[in-house]
């Protein structure tokens, strides 16, 4: 029962899905922060979900069918590389045309471009070390929460960042339970996730 709930935690925050919980989030909790909008929100929330998620995954469905990688869980550090490079690539390419193309709130356009940073770096890092991907994506989600309800206090985020710090716990035990990661591999995930997502928002909103 244990190892389902895990699982289920785990598939519920997957890291491809971040992205689209940070744009539901900044649209639809955050309106006082995202008041530009050339474009229906369901629109963006869409297209976010498609080139940041449904993209992704089919590309990782194809190197597990074509053998480039043994599992979805890709329990090596050296499985992940290949993945988590193309990843990178996809990230790249639609903060890219949301720049080009799509007139977007800064706010959204910046939650693109420090998610790419994030891939990027932990991508980056899986050539040495098999951090953990889940940690990263949760506790960016919580920098951002995080970061703007430290700079706008006159509007009640509380809620919200104790939600999300709930959470990224819940993730990190299930990812320690599943055997998916050691501690430190939790830590390090956590750090480089909310480090990159907090300052950016804390600093450059």
């Amino acid at each position: 029962m244990y190892r389902k709930l895990a699982l289920f935690i785990s598939y519920l925050f997957q890291p491809l899905l971040i992205p689209t919980l940070v744009f539901l989030y900044l649209i639809y909790g955050a309106t006082h922060l995202v008041k530009v909008s050339y474009f229906d929100n369901r629109f963006l929330v869409a297209m976010v979900f498609l080139t940041t998620f449904i993209i992704p995954l089919l590309s990782v469905v194809m190197m597990r069918l074509t053998k480039n990688i043994g599992s979805f869980h890709m329990h090596s550090k050296e499985e992940r590389v290949f993945p988590f490079s193309m990843i990178s690539l996809f990230y790249m390419i639609t903060t890219y045309l949301f720049y080009l193309k799509f007139r977007i709130d800064p706010a959204l356009l910046l939650a693109l471009v420090v998610i790419t940073i994030s891939v990027i770096i932990l991508t980056s890092v899986t050539f040495f070390w098999k951090i953990s991907a889940h940690m990263t994506g949760i506790s960016g989600l919580v920098a951002i929460i995080f970061a703007i309800a430290l700079k706008y206090p006159s509007y009640d985020y509380l809620a919200l960042v104790i939600g999300s710090i709930l959470a990224a716990g819940l993730v990190g035990s299930s990812r320690l339970y599943l055997n998916a990661h050691t501690p430190g591999e939790i830590f390090g995930g956590f750090i480089l996730g909310f480090s990159i997502c907090f300052s950016a928002f804390y600093w450059l909103l």
